[in-house]
């Protein structure tokens, strides 16, 4: 069975169309990323998934249940972690778990060892009487998803989770969201860090309230046409601008000290860049061929779909 499915699922916000005609399915067991940028649609999505928002037209199920008509039935059976999920910062850890229990009603009985398996599931135990608001954000991220699954949910939304979290945290976050997958949680996660999709079993492009492509993180690298190439130079603003106007360049784009050029299939040789880059009084430090990531892919699909 489906965990997540969606069928020509729009929203509009008035003129805006947040989510347009989307079409998604997501298996059980599975981890989803959505990628995009601000204003892609990807935190409309997640509010509509989990029946905070009505579709303007479209469906979505999720479990095999319609998220409109039965919204009640589902809260029960999914977690849903907002981008600034609401810890109280006057409540300790465990008491803002004891409130999100409140909450889902989790019953007496079941929610001291539901409580403690999350606490060390999250290695939050130590800090379990500290007030919230002296968390660190890493700390929090985790509070909130520990709050997100007191009522132990079949399919948890994430939207962008990490987003300001150091890179350890960040780690110890995907730690605990492996570990929910072989529990059989299936989880449909946003974010802006293009290394994050990698980790996931598909991936989802998405801009403007559409997705432009869909599958694991190799099959989407692998619709990039072209030939990638990466360049360094201690001029990379001015080379930048003359890689641009080459012939046969897709594309290019700064990436940390480097210029990744697009080509186009069967056109220009390494040769031409080295030349117009030294005709134009550009130093090369280098010049490789190098597999595309999911982040040189999203650029270079954007435009084509403006």
């Amino acid at each position: 069975m489906l965990a997540i499915h969606a069928e020509n699922l729009t929203r509009t916000f008035g003129p805006v169309t947040a989510v347009d005609q989307l079409n998604l399915t997501v298996e059980k067991g599975e981890i989803f990323g959505l990628v995009g940028p601000d204003g892609s649609g990807k935190t409309t999505l997640m509010r509509l998934f989990s029946g905070i928002l009505r579709p303007t037209s479209g469906e979505a199920r999720i479990l095999g249940h319609p998220v409109t008509r039965e919204a009640e039935r589902l809260k029960e059976r999914i977690g849903y972690m907002a981008q600034r999920f609401a810890l109280y910062g006057d409540l300790t850890v465990l008491e803002n778990i004891h409130f999100y229990a409140d909450l889902y009603e989790v019953p007496r009985k079941e929610r001291l060892p539901r409580i403690e398996r999350l606490l060390a599931f999250s290695n939050l135990a130590p800090f379990q009487d500290r007030m919230s608001q002296y968390l660190s954000g890493g700390m929090k991220q985790k509070l909130g998803l520990a709050c997100a699954l007191v009522h132990t949910p079949e399919v948890l939304f994430l939207d962008e989770p990490t987003n300001g979290v150091d890179p350890v945290s960040r780690r110890d976050f995907w730690r605990i969201l492996y570990d929910l997958l072989q529990e059989g949680v299936t989880i449909l996660i946003s974010t802006a860090y293009l290394d994050e999709a990698e980790r996931c079993h598909r991936v989802g492009l998405m801009y403007q309230g559409r997705l432009l492509s869909v599958g694991s993180p190799r099959e989407v690298k692998d619709l990039m046409r072209g030939e990638l190439w990466e360049v360094r130079c201690p001029q990379k603003m001015r080379a930048l601008e003359v890689l641009k106007n080459l012939p046969g360049v897709k594309g290019a784009g700064i990436f940390g000290d480097r210029i990744h050029v697009l080509l186009e299939e069967g056109g220009m040789a390494k040769g031409d860049m080295e030349r117009g880059l030294k005709e134009s009084g550009n130093e090369i430090l280098s010049l490789r061929k190098i597999p595309p990531t999911l982040e040189d892919v999203f650029i270079a699909t954007v435009p084509e779909e403006k």
